[in-house]
């Protein structure tokens, strides 16, 4: 394993992208993208370069290339504070998503807006943290703006509009740790409890990123419904065709942010004792 070192100068000029199970290959817009293994406090990390001449672009495949990590089995943290080492400045998380709210549509992109993830534990019941034991320069993160950054998700909006994929409303995020999928009641207490959309991952990486200081813009598709008596796709053809159909928008959709997207500030804050 190697570790990384950013750039002389470049650290405030950093965006980069989580993608999931939709990508099966380091291949983002037709490009090959080379690895780079860092090691953190919580192990190793793979991360992809993405060509950009004015700024440094990441790319993080959550589940690997090929897919080999199952929801309870990324190595969160891990992937977090390798972000955070590259001076990540902006991040897009991207997932596909079971859809709660019957309203909105699949096949198209929602803006998160919020999640829900009241026990704030990592798959494996530990504290969603980078600061499991005494660390020098830990806090409580504090939440003046909320999980993801308006700024942030504004210029996704924007971006999302001009590669002809544009958002078609804003969702609260659901977090299920997995790997067994939700049963009805599950879902049903999610959906009451305000939960739009579902996933395994997406909230532990958004939380760890904030800890981090790194603004964060979520951004999700629909592939099927976790709703009792609405039209779903749990059938293995329909999940494959509509994870295609996510694989092509999100596609896009990095490639323009990578390319494009801009740093923000931090706007939420780490209140150290």
């Amino acid at each position: 394993m190697s570790n990384a070192r950013q750039p002389e100068g470049s650290q405030a000029m950093t965006v980069a992208v989580i993608l999931g199970s939709a990508f099966r290959e380091p291949v983002i817009a037709g490009r090959q993208l080379e690895p780079l293994t860092l090691l953190t406090r919580f192990g190793g990390a793979v991360l992809h370069r993405y060509p950009r001449e004015d700024r440094e672009a990441w790319v993080m495949f959550r589940h690997g290339t090929p897919h080999s990590f199952l929801p309870n089995q990324i190595p969160f943290q891990a992937q977090a504070v390798a972000l955070g080492d590259i001076g990540c400045q902006s991040l897009l998380v991207t997932s596909s998503v079971g859809g709660m709210d019957p309203d909105l549509p699949l096949d198209v992109p929602l803006l998160l807006s919020d999640i829900l993830m009241p026990d704030n534990s990592l798959p494996d019941g530990s504290a969603c943290t980078v600061f499991p034991e005494p660390t020098v320069g830990q806090g409580h993160l504090v939440l003046d703006e909320g999980v993801f950054s308006r700024e942030l998700s504004t210029q996704v909006e924007r971006l999302a509009a001009r590669a002809g994929h544009p958002v078609a409303g804003r969702a609260v995020f659901a977090y299920t740790k997995g790997p067994r999928t939700k049963t009805a009641a599950e879902n049903a207490m999610w959906a009451e409890l305000g939960g739009q959309v579902n996933s395994m991952t997406v909230a532990p990486e958004v939380v760890l990123a904030n800890e981090l200081g790194i603004p964060v813009a979520g951004l999700v598709v629909g592939h099927k419904y976790s709703v009792p008596g609405v039209h779903d796709r749990l059938d293995h053809a329909g999940i494959s065709h509509a994870l295609r159909a996510a694989w092509k928008t999100l596609d896009d959709l990095a490639r323009v942010f990578l390319e494009e997207a801009q740093p923000v500030p931090f706007a939420n804050r780490l209140f150290r004792l």
